[in-house]
Parts: structure tokens; sequence; C-alpha cells
């Protein structure tokens, strides 16, 4: 592949995953194979892959200022600590997974993190009712499982925060919102800042696909509001079942 195929493939996916995530999630999953077809190691591509699209959860968690500020300081400190651990504990999980181990294990994130973004909306709607004999005593360590998916693999995260606090009991729905987005940025900003030390990181690509992903994001947030949802979800998903397979294929 020539170098300006190489950019176009990145810029492109770049572009495509800030729109995706700008309406309904699912970026990495052009994020992360558009880096391992340009021939980065499964790890190194992984956690380009995460800085990559890291910038989107900065805006989506100024969009929610006003009810993260009606939320008690302490339970805000103490949610952000877990979600910051569960990220390093994450980030250096991928760090010590061998690379042909966790070669053999994408196909199976993917295929995981496009099963949740599929049921998502059903799994929403059986645990909110499930919510009101939640016990929110687990919440604590189930955050901190959670955020270590997050850090070690990016993909289906914001369902499953959803979904915790959907089962732990939290009814108002922008609140778990703000609470995912802020998770989500903490959680991402130090896994990403791991991989940085641990030198993990393709800075060429990674800053390529940035870019390109902030703008996708700002075209994707200009344009939601016009797209059925329904129609998003099924591309979402469709590309999640093609990457998947594609990678079970190429074994």
């Amino acid at each position: 592949m020539d170098a300006w195929t190489l950019t176009l493939l990145l810029a492109s996916a770049g572009f495509a995953a800030g729109a995706l995530n700008a309406i309904a999630g699912g970026g990495s999953f052009l994020t992360l194979p558009a880096l391992l077809v340009a021939g980065l190691p499964p790890i190194v591509a992984n956690a380009t892959s995460a800085l990559a699209v890291s910038p989107g959860y900065l805006g989506s968690t100024l969009g929610f200022r006003a009810e993260l500020a009606q939320l008690p300081r302490r339970r805000l400190l103490r949610e952000t600590l877990l979600s910051a651990a569960g990220g390093v504990l994450g980030a250096l999980l991928l760090l010590l997974t061998p690379s042909e181990v966790f070669r053999g294990l994408i196909p199976w994130l993917l295929l995981f993190a496009t099963a949740l973004f599929l049921l998502g909306p059903w799994l929403a709607q059986r645990l909110v009712r499930a919510g009101a004999q939640g016990e929110p005593g687990w919440r604590n360590p189930g955050l901190l499982a959670v955020a270590t998916y997050g850090g070690y693999f990016n993909g289906g995260l914001g369902i499953l925060l959803m979904a915790l606090y959907s089962a732990s009991g939290e009814k108002n729905l922008h609140t778990a919102n703000a609470l995912k987005n802020l998770n989500s940025l903490v959680l991402s900003l130090v896994s990403v800042l791991t991989f940085v030390l641990a030198g993990v990181i393709a800075w060429g690509p990674a800053l390529l696909m940035m870019a390109a992903a902030t703008a996708g994001g700002y075209v994707g947030a200009r344009h939601a509001r016009r797209l059925s949802m329904r129609s998003v979800r099924a591309v979402v998903v469709c590309t999640g079942l093609v990457m998947s397979a594609l990678f079970f294929w190429r074994g």
C-alpha cells in the first residue's frame, strides 16, 4: 500500500469514526481495523486507536456540565478515581498481553462490542425496569470492572456504562449519560497516558486520525438529527459484523 492510499485510508476511517461516535458510537469498529490493515502491530494499533477517538469524550462531557454540577462532589471524586484505576489496569493488562494472543482476541472483542451495540436498546429497557430493585452497593466494583474493560478495549464501553447505571438504580437518564461521558473521558485519558509512557503509540497515524475524527465529529453532530437512529445503528452493527468476520477469516 503506497503512502497516499494509506493516508486516505486512515483519514477516512478517522473521519467516519468521529461521525459515528457523535451520532451513536462504534467508531472503534473502523479505527482499529484500519490501523491493522496499515500494518501496525495489534497492541500498537489498539493503543493508537484509543488515542485517535479520545478527543470526542471531552466534548461529550462538557455538554453535560449542568448535570455533573448537581451531583455530590464526593461521588464524582469516587467514580472518577475508580474509572482512572480501571483505565490504568486495563491498559497494563493490554501491554502484558502477548501480541499474537491479542490478535486472536480481536475478532471476539469486535463481536462482543457489536452484540452490545445491537442489544443496547433492549438491554437498557430491561435494566431500567430491574433498576428499581437494583442494589447500588455493587456499583463501585462494577464500575471498576467496566473501566478495566474500557482501558483494555474501548468497543461498547458506553453501552456497558449505561447498563451499569441503569441496573444499579440510576433513574435519571441525563445523569447516567453525564456520568458515562465523564468516566469514559477519565479512563480514556489515563489509559492513553499509560500507552504513551509505554511507547506504543504510532504518532503519525494517531495525529492524522485525531484530526480527521474531530472533523467527522463536527459533521456528525451537525447532521445527527436528520438521520434515523435505526439506520445508523444498522450501519454500525453491519460494520462490526463484517469486521469481526474478516478478522475471524484472517485468523
